[in-house]
């Protein structure tokens, strides 16, 4: 392949909106000033690798000559070892201003950090996974979450933070599950464009990932190609991305690794400029993945060296090459330099970044004050909503009576001393999870992330363990603790003992699942890919023994995926309840204990199916006819367990859905309304999902798709009448011409507890022409609850 079959063609799209201050800001720049302001620079770049192929990929140099033309964005300071961040922060106080005094132009960097489960630095609160975001379903927690930590980072000298993940899970043996919101496009789009709503608001930049296509690589091997049409892409991958640029405002967006269909989307202006720009009006700035614009060279080999790439990346749409500049630099000006790239494309990138620091101030920024000496990174507000989230993602997946453990007035919130004394007098904690800190915690926390690398530094925050915990909660309870195993490897010597403690209580918890880390460092994570989706090593062993003992048994797991555990949901030797939480955080100890012992009500469900097998992914519950259980195959891909599932310990009963009309013309909107009642006799909050099934399309149709959902709590004996205002875009599909539209026909409408169950049912009939989606529609779905007094 010759240089040439890459040159770009001349710009016809995508040019940036730039004030007449930074139009006349690029007039002043070298070619060299230009391309400084398109790279970052990775101060820590020698540490521990927390990136893919970073000790292969990373460049060196002297850090002062490589600034003197300025820079674009500042790499991780925080992130990549732990530092102290009143110390860092002085630091970086002193080098923003020697860019402003000692460069030409006097252009500060923009410092970028990642942020998925808190601002990702020593000493800063860590909060639950993105799994267990969805897990909670509550979009207006995870957007107060993210404006606590946007507000950290602005404390730090931060301006853009690398998250969310707005990947659609459809394959959980690929290891960044826990990095992903759930399987639904719908509710990774309302909860992804809360978390961007909220980090904005406090001033710092959000950046969507990995657009697109990541989390369908094939058999959910990190990087491998993913094999999906234009039509999947459209549908499932692309609306949250979309809802977060036209509802959420980000103001940024990263590439995805992937390939689909054989073309990198590093390398191609189909998705970046196309999609991204030209039909969504974005405007802000598109950063690399990590390393992903050589990745096109040395991983993709559709470039034949890194100015190359640059060309490929920079016509893509690419803006800004992270860490560091391995093609955007040296390579490209080359080419630049030769007449091969036509220089135009570098002013629209460059016009891009400068617009981006004009808007977060750093053109104006004199730095005359510095930083604090003192920063809370981890103040009670942090704590506080990380153990709401915590308690608000647990889900019971199953229970025999056993739980809650606590019974009466101590579920409702009373003293530790009443709560312990109406609870078990022992209980066995066993397993490789029961006692552990980084269990909580998912790859991309500060702990799991970075400071495995550092086994002699304190964990910087209160990390305390389900056990630690269940000693809190059940003070009087004689709580004997036994690992059993670890959470990998083959060493059965242990569990004897495990056995024995359970065997000496009352209750026995057992708790299983993952430990998180990078390439190969854990279970689940980055780069930890599993062929097998049994819990790691020999962690079931541990759990049958442990219920063979005859002891009431509760089974917790703490993971980063969804794991084949139908053995313990039902069956002769199943535990006496089973409870998942996806890596809850900080006070995820706290939160699980509570659920246990009732001082909290629990009301998470899955935001992914739990599968039967690693046989039957990649799965999800939006499949059509033939992609579930049918006559003709002998392999069933049912999952265990139903997305939406999720126990509480009180009952509900749905009724009396209704449509406010009969027919509705597609491109409109209805109404349908719910009575949800607490028919238990304890306080608790109900997931109520609204599905919906397309029952002829002009494509086939999934056999069922969450419409809306609300949290509702109420009382025993109290009900709630909930309306969603339903757009019917939400119904929208790509038709055999690919082009996205509301297609006329019948729709069937049911509530329940998961997407499985219809308990009250409804119809609407969509009427008229098939109606032309544009991005001036809505996506939204509206909801209204109306709650009556308790009986």
């Amino acid at each position: 392949m010759t240089d040439t079959a890459h040159r770009p063609q001349a710009l016809t799209v995508g040019e940036p909106r730039a004030s007449d201050r930074v139009a006349s800001l690029l007039a002043e720049m070298t070619l060299d000033e230009k391309l400084a302001q398109l790279v970052g620079w990775w101060v820590d770049q020698g540490a521990e690798n927390v990136a893919p192929m970073q000790g292969e990929m990373a460049t060196s140099g002297d850090y002062v000559e490589a600034t003197r033309h300025g820079l674009g964005h500042l790499t991780r300071v925080y992130g990549t070892r732990p530092v102290d961040p009143v110390e860092r922060a002085s630091w970086l106080w002193r080098e923003q201003r020697r860019l402003r005094d000692e460069t030409r132009l006097g252009i500060p960097a923009l410092v970028h950090e990642e942020c998925l489960t808190g601002l990702a630095a020593w000493q800063a609160a860590t909060f639950p996974t993105p799994l267990a975001w969805g897990a909670s379903f509550d979009p207006e927690l995870v957007e107060r979450m993210a404006r606590l930590i946007g507000g950290s980072m602005r404390d730090l000298g931060v301006h853009q933070g690398l998250a969310p993940v707005l990947d659609v899970i459809r394959d959980t043996r690929w290891g960044r599950v826990d990095e992903c919101i759930a399987e639904d496009p719908y509710v990774v789009g309302t909860i992804g464009t809360a978390y961007v709503k909220g980090l904005q608001a406090a001033g710092v930049h959000a950046t969507l990932k990995h657009f697109v296509g990541y989390s369908t690589s094939a058999a959910g091997r990190n990087h491998a190609p993913a094999q999906v049409g234009p039509r999947f892409v459209e549908d499932v991958l692309l609306p949250p991305f979309e809802m977060a640029v036209l509802d959420g405002g980000v103001r940024s967006v990263m590439n995805s690794y992937a390939e689909i269909d054989g073309v990198p989307v590093a390398g191609t202006p189909s998705y970046l400029t196309d999609v991204l720009r030209r039909r969504w009006g974005f405007d802000g700035v598109v950063v690399s993945d990590y390393f992903s614009v050589a990745f096109l060279q040395v991983m993709h080999a559709v470039a034949a060296d890194r100015g190359e790439a640059a060309a490929l990346a920079l016509e893509a749409g690419i803006d800004v090459e992270l860490p560091t500049g391995d093609a955007y630099l040296e390579p490209l000006a080359e080419r630049v330099r030769a007449g091969e790239v036509d220089e135009a494309l570098v002013d629209r990138a460059v016009l891009r970044v400068l617009a981006e620091k004009e808007e977060l101030g750093l053109l104006d920024e004199t730095f005359e004050t510095p930083p604090p000496t003192s920063i809370d990174l981890d103040s009670a507000e942090h704590r506080a909503v990380a153990r709401r989230l915590a308690d608000e993602s647990v889900v019971v997946l199953t229970n025999d009576g056993v739980l809650p453990l606590v019974r009466g007035a101590a579920a409702a919130g009373a003293d530790a001393g009443a709560g312990a004394a109406a609870g078990p007098a022992s209980v066995a904690v066993v397993g490789p999870n029961g006692d552990s800190a980084e269990a909580l915690m998912g790859c991309y926390s500060f702990v799991n992330h970075v400071l495995a690398h550092h086994p002699g530094v304190p964990l910087g925050i209160e990390l305390p363990t389900v056990a630690e915990s269940l000693r809190a909660e059940l003070s009087m309870a004689d709580v004997v603790v036994e690992a059993g195993c670890d959470v990998e490897g083959d060493d059965r010597s242990r569990i004897a003992a495990a056995v024995d403690a359970a065997r000496g209580a009352e209750v026995a918890v057992v708790v299983v699942g993952d430990r998180a880390g990078l390439f190969g460092r854990g279970t689940v994570g980055e780069g930890n890919d599993v062929e097998s989706l049994e819990l790691p090593g020999v962690q079931r062993e541990l759990v049958e023994a442990v219920v063979a003992t005859g002891t009431p048994t509760v089974m917790v797991v703490l993971s980063g995926r969804p794991y084949a555990i139908g053995w313990a949901v039902s069956g002769a030797g199943a535990p006496a309840a089973v409870v998942q939480a996806f890596f809850p955080g900080e006070e995820g100890g706290a939160a699980v204990a509570g659920v246990l012992t009732g001082s909290v009500e629990p009301s998470g469900h899955l935001p992914v199916s739990l599968p039967r097998s690693a046989g039957a992914q990649p799965f999800s519950y939006l499949h059509p006819v033939l992609g579930g259980p049918s006559e003709v195959t002998s392999a069933d891909s049912t999952p265990v367990l139903p997305f939406g599932h999720g126990l509480s310990y009180t009952s509900w009963r749905r009724s009396d859905l209704v449509v406010d009309s009969a027919e509705v013309p597609a491109g409109g909107s209805f109404v349908a309304s719910v009575t949800v009642a607490n028919t238990g006799d304890r306080p608790g909050t109900d997931l109520v999902q609204l599905y919906a099934h397309d029952v002829v399309g002009s494509v086939t149709r999934p056999v069922a798709q969450l419409l809306g959902y609300a949290r509702v709590a109420l009382d025993p004996g109290q009900e709630a009448r909930v309306s969603f205002r339903v757009p019917t875009t939400r119904l929208a599909l790509s038709d055999r011409q690919h082009r996205r539209v509301v297609e006329p026909g019948d729709v069937e409408l049911w509530v329940g507890g998961s997407c499985a169950e219809r308990e009250t049912e409804a119809a609407v009939r969509l009427t008229g022409d098939a109606y032309p989606v544009t991005i001036a529609d809505e996506r939204i779905v509206g909801v209204e609850i109306a709650t009556s007094p308790g009986g």
